[in-house]
């Protein structure tokens, strides 16, 4: 721990002298140009996000981007860089995070903020870039979906040719709510990365997984990224998943499996932005012919209670709250465990009305769209991170560690369990 620190100490004064910035010839980008909250807690959270990068060796992929910005002459340039690096991003950090990437520095390889701050870096750079070109403010939203979309593993998901073995689908999500505690990590997102291009065996063969990570934000799940991410593999192509599963930071100490999601949206986000509504569609994708206000699970509840995993315990989660008829929002809701009511309206899922809750509708609400009824499909909600240290200026202990390997490492065995219980097709 005393050398922990100590290397804290060292990189602190490293990065308040300006070590391993960008150098200032690359000159491209206008620091007029506002970033979003999330992206301005690079600079609140100092020295915190600037400490696990360098102790990744992540620094070096936001510098590399930065500097190639600045090179780029002309937009298509600009498209086929941020393809580059987005997916190097990404596959760096799940082989980083599989323990292939034995160079990347000392810092725990189940740590999945390194990932999270260098995209925040690089999408705080695209933000701020000014090129010598012309380029339209649709260019540079584009350009963003882009950095998100391949960063995140979403256009790098790929499964092996042919008939030879199931395909599991899962996605995790970023840190959140850093404005209150500029350390935080989310064992789902690092679950993700351990899962991405995992084979495992089962009784009936072998089974391919991928993941991608989703943002805390309410605009980019208006916009269609969870449909995106899993509509392309609940169409009826070679290509179509088996099963699908989202996954989220939950309650302490448990593992619940949700019963049902629920199409009603609140709280805040990584941006600051709030929401109190009726979850949006995303027209761009079929959607069921009545919207339910519930959906159930169809995940393998029964399998993955079986499996003795552990620590924590696995459950499923039945609760939800609704507004009954005939007062519907004029009235107050209730919460129960007995299921929808008849004709009532959703007010939240067993895994709340947040984005946990909204990735687990909005995934299984396209799947009913493109008629992928057999197709298992759920949420889990992972034990919270626990052990923050005392110390403010510490991001990590063992003690953060082993709490956060055993969460992830259970959620990887649970995902295996829906694996083998799940029907090749």
């Amino acid at each position: 721990m005393n050398v922990r620190i100590i290397l804290g100490f060292i990189l602190s004064l490293a990065i308040m002298s300006g070590g391993g910035q960008v150098a200032a010839a690359e000159n491209c980008f206008n620091e007029g140009i506002s970033l979003t909250p999330e992206e301005q807690r690079i600079e609140d959270g100092k020295p915190i996000p600037q400490q696990i990068m360098q102790e990744a060796q992540f620094t070096q992929y936001a510098d590399q981007f930065k500097k190639d910005l600045c090179q780029a002459e002309n937009i298509k340039q600009v498209e086929n860089l941020i393809t580059k690096h987005g997916e190097k991003l990404w596959s760096t950090a799940v082989q980083r995070a599989q323990g292939e990437r034995t160079d990347l520095g000392d810092l725990d390889r189940y740590d999945d903020r390194p990932l999270y701050w260098t995209r925040l870096h690089m999408t705080s750079a695209l933000r701020q870039w000014e090129p010598t070109f012309n380029i339209t403010d649709k260019d540079k939203e584009r350009l963003m979906k882009q950095l998100e979309y391949t960063s995140r593993g979403i256009t790098s998901i790929d499964y092996p040719k042919g008939k030879g073995g199931k395909r599991i689908l899962v996605s995790g999500f970023d840190p959140y709510r850093l404005e209150q505690e500029f350390r935080r990590s989310n064992p789902s997102g690092a679950a993700a990365l351990q899962l991405d291009g995992k084979k495992v065996m089962t009784n009936d063969g072998p089974a391919f997984i991928q993941a991608a990570n989703f943002p805390v934000r309410w605009e980019d799940f208006e916009e269609g990224i969870v449909e995106d991410t899993f509509g392309p593999y609940l169409k009826a192509t070679k290509e179509q998943v088996d099963l699908m599963m989202t996954i989220s930071q939950g309650g302490p100490r448990k593992m619940a499996i949700e019963g049902y999601a629920g199409r009603w949206q609140t709280g805040i986000d990584n941006k600051l932005e709030e929401r109190a509504n009726v979850i949006p569609t995303a027209e761009h994708w079929p959607m069921p012919d009545v919207l339910p206000e519930f959906i159930e699970t169809t995940l393998p509840v029964k399998e993955m209670t079986a499996a003795n995993t552990g620590p924590w315990p696995v459950v499923r989660n039945n609760e939800i709250c609704e507004w009954q008829a005939p007062q519907y929002r004029d009235g107050d809701y209730v919460c129960h465990e007995n299921g929808p009511s008849e004709d009532s309206y959703a007010r939240s899922g067993g895994g709340g009305s947040y984005l946990s809750n909204e990735s687990q509708y909005r995934s299984n609400r396209v799947r009913l769209g493109l008629g992928a009824y057999d197709i298992p499909g759920g949420h889990l909600h992972v034990a919270a991170q626990e052990h923050y240290p005392e110390e403010p200026g510490i991001y990590t202990t063992d003690e953060f560690e082993d709490f956060r390997q055993s969460t992830v490492d259970q959620t990887v065995e649970l995902v295996k369990a829906t694996a083998g219980a799940v029907d090749r097709k």
